[in-house]
């Protein structure tokens, strides 16, 4: 899709399964299909209608999924660990298992195979057996960890609380930019160029593995590459919300922004991003093969297209 091209909302189908509630995360599968993780449930979206995969499962807020190389899902979930899903049958993993931690946000497999986990309590390796967990004890800054990466030299990235730390397999190097630490890392990606994009409170950053790039200075929330090279972000809208002015009352009272930086403007960090929606809180973001772009809210998962 050209950074031009004109992009209109259209109403998911209505079904008794569509999800209303926080939606954090989206993810297409190998087959086409779109997977939603709300705080109602992991719900399933064939091209014409929803299926609430864990319609069994009551009281589970889910936050992420991931689809591993065996085509087997996996979710996360806020307070009750992580869900092993085969396409028939659940296994639920916890603390009690070996989890670091019940509050689970991202999932991420590895090239080897390992599934990990990153939690408020450090982050959990799994190896099909058993859990490795890696704390402050192996050297991390902080125990909450909010994002896991794989760069493309096999170093695992881990953005947490108070700070990006690198991983080879031995130790853990703290990346920081003029001997700051990046604070509360919600988001990483590594862009096809080998680029490594942080997103969190100190904005929106493009790290070439020497030098340090800013493009915004807005609270970042998510990072997304589409198979053209564009990067999504969603990101606070300091211009409209009302959370540099105090509590807030309600959360919908924050305004987000998701937008688009073309690929092409990538070289340039005083480009501005073309803004595609505005909107109350802006969560994951997909742009699905046919590209048609979704996006999760407080309200459930919206979806554009041209």
């Amino acid at each position: 899709m050209r950074s031009d091209d004109r992009i209109n909302q259209n109403q998911v189908r209505d079904t008794t399964e569509i999800p209303h509630g926080i939606t954090r995360n989206i993810k297409q599968d190998s087959e086409g299909r779109i997977w939603v993780a709300t705080f109602d449930g992991i719900f399933r979206f064939d091209g014409k209608s929803f299926t609430k995969i864990t319609d069994k499962i009551n009281s589970v807020r889910f936050f992420s999924v991931l689809e591993d190389r065996k085509g087997n899902f996996w979710f996360s979930s806020v307070g009750s660990g992580v869900y092993y899903y085969d396409g028939e049958s659940f296994t639920n993993y916890t603390s009690k298992d070996g989890l670091a931690n019940n509050r689970v946000t991202e999932i991420y497999e590895d090239r080897r195979g390992n599934i990990w986990f990153s939690t408020e309590q450090g982050a959990s390796r799994f190896d099909g057996k058993s859990f490795l967990n890696f704390t402050t004890e192996n050297g991390l800054p902080t125990n909450y960890v909010h994002w896991i990466l794989e760069d493309q030299s096999g170093k695992i990235w881990f953005g947490t609380q108070e700070g990006v730390s690198i991983y080879d397999g031995k130790s853990f190097t703290n990346l920081t930019q003029n001997n700051r630490a990046f604070t509360n890392v919600r988001s990483m990606i590594e862009d096809a160029s080998g680029n490594i994009w942080l997103g969190g409170n100190d904005g929106l950053w493009k790290y070439d593995g020497r030098n340090f790039t800013k493009f915004s200075d807005s609270f970042v929330g998510y990072i997304y590459e589409d198979k053209e090279g564009n990067i999504w972000t969603s990101s606070k809208d300091d211009k409209t919300s009302e959370f540099s002015n105090g509590p807030q009352k309600n959360g919908n009272q924050e305004r987000w922004v998701l937008s688009r930086y073309n690929k092409n403007s990538l070289s340039n960090p005083n480009s501005f991003p073309e803004q595609i929606k505005n909107e109350g809180m802006i969560f994951g973001i997909l742009v699905a093969k046919n590209g048609t772009i979704w996006f999760g809210t407080f309200n459930g998962v919206e979806r554009l297209s041209e």
